[in-house]
């Protein structure tokens, strides 16, 4: 049976995808800040909870410390966990504004993945799944036809255009593990106020869809819910 860790499993896309891998017969570890909203989330969906806070080392070193005593493995990694920070005027935003959404968006995937390889490496197929998004592509935010285009989110598009350079050079060394970004595309969530026009099913179809691949699909490539994206 596959086991599945997701950070920021407790709502939103993170909840979405671990319903639908529970569905599909894995066994999923919902990994959430705030432990009364994760272990009410692993609950209603046949989840395990697994508290984590991405931005602490040592909750970080922790939950795989947990993993690593009841299951002895993972799979697949989906680092999902992310905030939005300041949008509009960029003239008022600080330094400490930039730290803390790259804390959460950029560092807190190195944090986890660092301390769940080895829990990766026991499996047969390792697979991480970054949740990046197309408002990190050069391409997307300058196609006046595309909603990316639109926004003016200086940090949160700065942190994915980031993010998915992370995951290209985490393919490039990691031989032994898949390693692919995923870009849900606009859906709406509370990161958004519930504004995108996708639903958070289908907004978790790339997700999904790398977390389940066969053994031998391809690393590093971008991927939204119609397939492969060019990285631009």
């Amino acid at each position: 049976m596959t086991i599945t860790f997701i950070t920021g499993a407790n709502k939103g896309l993170g909840r979405e995808t671990a319903r639908r891998l529970v569905e599909l017969g894995h066994t999923v570890l919902i990994g959430a800040r705030d432990p009364g909203q994760g272990a009410r989330a692993a609950a209603a969906l046949g989840a395990r909870f697994v508290q984590i806070d991405v931005t602490d080392d040592a909750s970080v070193t922790a939950a795989a410390a947990d993993v690593a005593a009841h299951e002895g493995s993972i799979d697949v990694l989906v680092n999902n966990a992310g905030i939005h920070g300041p949008h509009g005027d960029p003239a008022a935003l600080t330094g400490s504004d930039a730290l803390s959404v790259f804390d959460v968006n950029l560092a807190g995937v190195v944090r986890t993945t660092t301390a769940f390889l080895p829990l990766l490496r026991r499996s047969s197929d390792p697979v991480i799944v970054n949740v990046s998004s197309g408002m990190g592509s050069l391409a997307f935010t300058h196609d006046p036809s595309r909603a990316e285009s639109s926004a003016i989110a200086p940090l949160y598009t700065a942190s994915k255009a980031a993010l998915t350079m992370l995951t290209t050079q985490y393919a490039k060394a990691l031989k032994d593990i898949r390693v692919n970004a995923a870009d849900p595309g606009y859906t709406a969530t509370d990161l958004n106020g519930n504004s995108g026009p996708q639903t958070v099913t289908e907004g978790t179809d790339a997700i999904v869809g790398l977390a389940t691949e066969k053994p031998g699909a391809g690393s590093g490539r971008f991927v939204d819910r119609t397939g492969e994206i060019a990285w631009s």
